[in-house]
């Protein structure tokens, strides 16, 4: 009979930032790194494990010779690359390209210099993980995966080794080591006995050991007790091991292992809300990200500017740093906030400018403008047509100080007149100098979009109606009816096509119980309503607002014209208030939300409620190339760009799109969206300790001014489930929009790409990572087989029929001079 076998994975879980700076990180690697290489080079069993690139390119950057030992102890099989990814990120908010994207920063990173492809994936320390993630691990290289969280009773996964299917049906072996992933310092022998007391039940176990969270990994005396316990426990096969080499024994039994077809939450659900500026900056990041890639593909493919690898990276660098388990969460503390919020902007603002250079070279062969004429140029970055809502500012060439002049925009395209309106713009001159116009826009795939707009004096501003009757401003369209009530500020109804959507008193901003840990461990919902927002007096409405006029009514019109009608109420709670702007079309059924929130409260949340009147409704989210059936049952609930209340019974559905909200919860019908938390910054609850200090001022999270965007929509459920990805594709990758002037020279460019179905998106659009051809990366969203032509229209012109199966991703290198389509897996490997 074969001997019960334990593998020991030695590691230092590090994290570069949390209750530290990332300074404070690097030293801790350096530290760790030179002591682990010691005890590999004088033990002669001993074997040190580790991931995350960030953390070896620190040690290569500030100590070359440690480097270079730690190079010679792979080759020697003394010191293991373990996982080989970038770092270890949060595995529920980042994106399916944000994950893959930290897979292949890693394991590039750590072929080129360690010559090695690990094989066995870790993520010991992230707070829950996304199904979405078996499919990118399949598609990367890896056939096993190593987690912590969540616990047996907090996900209701009891197997600790099992197979992970994913959305697609691909399949990885997992497995959640019970003792968890570290050891105290000298305490490893210990640990060890308590791994030998339960024999498993497949005969084979993994322990990890080491000093962990902020460094220091393994011991002189670690290592010499469990070497100790080695020599007495013949009854036991008891090595110094690596993750794959663990999985390689598991493997002898995989057909006895339990199946798990579902995600891996929850665990600490405030991270789904806490530090929320981060969180939606790293929406932005990443959105901004894939639109510059996309931009610059196509101008690059077509000789018209150099590919910006270099940028482009640095700003990837940026987003992957961001994506860290206590960074995105919102776990740590205020000065590790502060520094991620500098790295999103170092990104952002090396995207916006390769952006603007792409811009410019899409915009070439464009006619001049004419006399009068303001052109406005919209780049529409997707492989399909969009309709989309276009806003565009742009100045006159001269002022006129009168303040009653009022310039009225037109706008002809291809010579048809399209509705368009003026609306008030960022700046608050008095004089009509600065333009701000809106209008309705159906933009051509993959190329720069031409709208010339002309202005005709008028001696005044038009005079907004007064739209309030009965106590509510009613808006009547052709497919939709909503009402919002100018006493309370809620929403009386939204129909559609003459169907009641909402409960009448939706969008109500609920204050809910909340406590000072940012994690939220302790609970898996915030249900306890303690009050509400309320709808201003006119007086106070004037002094939020800050008008000159001493009253001002909390709920009216502030801008009407052809293309739509937006309603502004302003509310308040203790010392805290909310102004939601409703922007509702003249066409079509999609309601814009902008909230602006100023919070002053400390230890609360606040939840938008939306009460629908949907039957036997389920909660489905969008998550990391897939999308879920999400608990209907009040728990909090994470998703990305969209969320949907789904009736079959009603053959409706409600669908919200987002820029950067990630929580929510449902239950009898009711959504709530939530905003924000207000927890104090590192404060863990322990035992039954004071989680802050009670006898001085502690900062709390997410203070002062937020912004928030949401598109609502609703219709057959087969129409929004078909349209909502791509919908919110669009709203997160927004078509670039410039006035300017053109030159009148040059060639139009050709798309890159086109799609001949909607409801198949592109996803990347990049340059191979060894500069050898393109990749363009596919995914289905909708769960259905679909079928489209793809259209390389840059170099030597390419069409195929793609089929991709539900949920498919298709990773596909173009050589654009050959005409050549070949399909890769996400690490760009054809082998």
């Amino acid at each position: 009979m074969r001997k019960p076998a334990v593998h020991l994975v030695c590691n230092a879980h590090l994290d570069p930032v949390w209750q530290w700076q990332w300074e404070e990180g690097a030293c801790e690697a350096l530290s760790t790194f030179r002591t682990a290489a010691e005890l590999c080079e004088q033990s002669e069993s001993f074997v040190f494990n580790h991931n995350e690139a960030v953390l070896y390119k620190w040690i290569e950057q500030y100590e070359p010779e440690l480097f270079n030992r730690i190079r010679r102890l792979v080759k020697s099989g003394k010191w293991h690359i373990m996982g080989g990814w970038y770092l270890q990120p949060d595995c529920n908010m980042p994106s399916g390209e944000g994950l893959v994207r930290q897979i292949l920063a890693g394991k590039k990173y750590f072929y080129k210099k360690f010559g090695v492809r690990p094989t066995t994936a870790i993520n010991f320390d992230p707070f829950g993980h996304t199904r979405g993630l078996v499919q990118i691990l399949a598609k990367s290289g890896y056939d096993s995966y190593v987690h912590c969280r969540p616990l047996r009773h907090e996900c209701g996964q009891q197997a600790d080794d099992y197979i992970w299917v994913g959305y697609d049906g691909s399949e990885i072996i997992c497995t959640r080591p019970r003792l968890w992933y570290n050891s105290r310092l000298g305490k490893a022998g210990d640990k060890l006995r308590t791994q030998l007391e339960e024999i498993p039940e497949l005969g084979v176990s993994m322990m990890l050991w080491g000093v962990g969270n902020h460094g220091g990994g393994p011991s002189r005396k670690d290592i010499r007790d469990i070497d100790r316990i080695i020599a007495r426990r013949k009854d036991w096969t008891i090595l110094h091991s690596t993750p794959e080499a663990y999985f390689k024994d598991l493997k002898r039994r995989k057909r006895e292992l339990p199946r798990w077809v579902k995600d891996l939450n929850p665990w600490a659900v405030g991270c789904y809300s806490s530090m929320i500026r981060i969180k939606q900056g790293y929406r932005a990041l990443e959105n901004a990200l894939v639109v510059a890639e996309k931009m610059a593909s196509a101008a690059a493919a077509q000789g018209l500017m150099p590919y910006p690898d270099d940028q482009l990276k640095a700003a990837e660098e940026d987003l992957l740093w961001t994506a860290f388990h206590d960074v995105l969460p919102g776990s740590s503390t205020a000065p590790v906030e502060q520094h991620a919020l500098q790295r999103i902007g170092h990104g952002m603002e090396l995207l916006s400018r390769i952006r603007a250079q792409a811009f410019f070279c899409l915009a070439s062969g464009q006619p001049k403008a004419k006399a009068n004429t303001f052109p406005v140029f919209v780049y529409n970055p997707h492989p399909w047509p969009i309709e989309t809502t276009v806003v565009a500012e742009f100045n006159l060439p001269d002022v006129i100080f009168c303040p009653d002049t009022f310039w009225v925009p037109s706008l002809l395209h291809k010579g048809k007149k399209l509705p368009i309106q003026a609306e008030r713009p960022h700046s608050n001159m008095p004089m009509d100098w600065r333009k701000r116009v809106c209008f309705k826009a159906k933009l051509a795939p993959g190329v720069v979009n031409r709208f010339d707009v002309t202005l005709t004096r008028r001696s005044k501003r038009p005079a907004l109606k007064n739209r309030q009757k009965n106590g509510a401003i009613r808006l009547r369209r052709k497919n939709i009816d909503w009402a919002i009530n100018a006493r309370t500020g809620l929403i009386e109804h939204f129909r559609v096509d003459g169907r009641d959507i909402l409960r009448k008193g939706a969008f109500k901003a609920l204050v809910m119980h909340d406590s000072s840990d940012p994690w939220g461990i302790t609970t898996d919902r915030f249900d306890t309503v303690i009050g509400c927002f309320r709808i201003l007096s006119h007086t106070k409405s004037a002094e939020v607002s800050g008008v000159s006029a001493k009253r001002l009514e909390p709920v009216r019109v502030i801008e009407e014209g052809p293309v739509r009608t937006v309603v502004e109420a302003l509310y308040g709670y203790n010392d805290s208030f909310l102004i939601l702007t409703w922007k509702l079309p003249k066409e079509g059924t999609e309601i814009e939300l902008n909230v602006r929130l100023l919070w002053n409260e400390k230890d609360k949340m606040l939840k938008l409620s939306v009460p629908t009147s949907l039957q036997d409704a389920v909660y489905i989210g969008d998550v990391a190339y897939g999308r879920d059936v999400l608990p209907a049952t009040g728990r909090e609930v994470v998703a990305q760009k969209w969320s949907a209340v789904v009736s079959e019974h009603d053959d409706l559905a409600l669908t919200i799109a987002n820029d950067g909200t990630y929580a929510s919860s449902f239950n009898r019908g009711q959504m709530r969206i939530t905003l924000l938390r207000s927890p104090a910054y590192v404060a863990h609850p322990w035992k039954d300790w004071a989680t802050v200090p009670d006898n001085m001022f502690r900062p709390r999270i997410d203070q002062g001014e937020r912004l928030f965007t949401f598109w609502i929509d609703a219709g057959a459920v087969d129409d929004q489930m078909c349209a909502v990805a791509r919908r919110a594709q669009i709203h997160n990758e927004k078509p670039m929009v410039q006035w300017f002037s053109p030159s009148g020279c040059g060639i139009r460019p050709k798309p890159f790409a086109l799609l001949s179905n909607k409801n198949v998106q592109i996803t990347t659009i990049k340059r191979a990572e060894n500069g050898d051809g393109w990749i363009i990366r596919m995914f289905e969203p909708t769960g259905r087989r679909q079928k489209t032509v793809l259209r390389i229209l840059v170099g030597k012109p390419v069409r195929r029929t793609i089929t991709l199966q539900p949920f498919e991703i298709k990773t596909l290198k173009i050589d654009t001079t050959l005409g050549s389509v070949v399909e890769t897996n996400l690490m760009e490997e054809t082998g």
